[in-house]
């Protein structure tokens, strides 16, 4: 760990050029200006380190502002109202779409629920925790355009975040069909919303392409031309159980039946 550059004013005060180093030294009491402006000048350093340091409070704004903000983030904030839209059917899990092993991980830290990951792209730079789900062969990296290494109905529940928004259509029909084909009791897609997120430069090489947002009614007519249907009950429960925590999704949330 590197050592801590030392602040300016704390050389200052050492070396005795500090403007106020007679002040703070002296043993008669400060005047009250003094006291005040010590005082503002803490609130204001303290302020700066809690949005710039931690990222706890800029981090999520500048994160929903410029495009950072994702969709797979998304679905770990959305687990228990997914539980409780779900219930026993959130035994089993697929999730599908980048970051996936911090899904998986927070999937498998609920009672009762078995969880397994697909990673669409390279994994680059992961934790150590990352490289273990992949080792044992619960998170796997594979291609999304191509069949998923999985016998029908796998899964009781298939979630997908952040993938299908930088699919072209050309892989979007057969993709979507995968995903159905190996869950039994239902589909979620997390989409990202039009004009809410971007992609940055630095992921243009990985995907392959920008992201494309499309709107819900867009989304709608498309599962509806690949005879996808809406599952109504699992909407129904999520929404009311997301009403009376006052959650409201960045992402769009798709609640879909399977093929049977």
């Amino acid at each position: 760990m590197s050592r801590r550059q030392v602040s300016s004013t704390r050389r200052f005060v050492d070396s005795g050029n500090f403007p106020f180093s007679g002040a703070l030294h002296s043993k008669s009491r400060s005047s009250p200006i003094l006291s005040i402006a010590l005082v503002v000048v803490g609130a204001i350093l303290l302020i700066g380190y809690a949005y710039s340091g931690s990222g706890k409070f800029r981090g999520e704004a500048v994160s929903r502002i410029e495009g950072d903000y994702t969709c797979s983030l998304e679905v770990q904030r959305a687990i228990p109202f997914l539980k409780k839209a779900y219930g026993d059917s959130m035994h089993k899990v697929l999730h599908v779409g980048p970051d996936t092993c911090s899904v998986v991980s927070k999937l498998l830290k609920e009672e009762d629920t078995e969880a397994w990951g697909v990673e669409p792209y390279d994994i680059e730079d992961v934790e150590e925790s990352c490289k273990s789900l992949v080792g044992k062969g619960i998170v796997r990296v594979a291609d999304i355009k191509y069949p998923l290494p999985y016998k029908p109905k796998s899964f009781s529940l298939v979630i997908v975040s952040d993938a299908l928004d930088y699919l072209s259509p050309k892989y979007l029909n057969k993709t979507l069909l995968e995903l159905a084909r190996v869950a039994s009791d239902g589909l979620i897609i997390f989409a990202g919303t039009p004009g809410h997120q971007k992609a940055k430069v630095a992921e243009l090489s990985k995907f392959g392409r920008p992201a494309k947002m499309q709107s819900s009614s867009w989304w709608i007519r498309f599962f509806d031309q690949i005879s996808l249907k809406e599952n109504e009950t699992a909407v129904k429960k999520f929404e009311q159980a997301a009403s009376k925590s006052s959650y409201l999704p960045a992402c769009q949330v798709f609640h879909l039946n399977p093929y049977h």
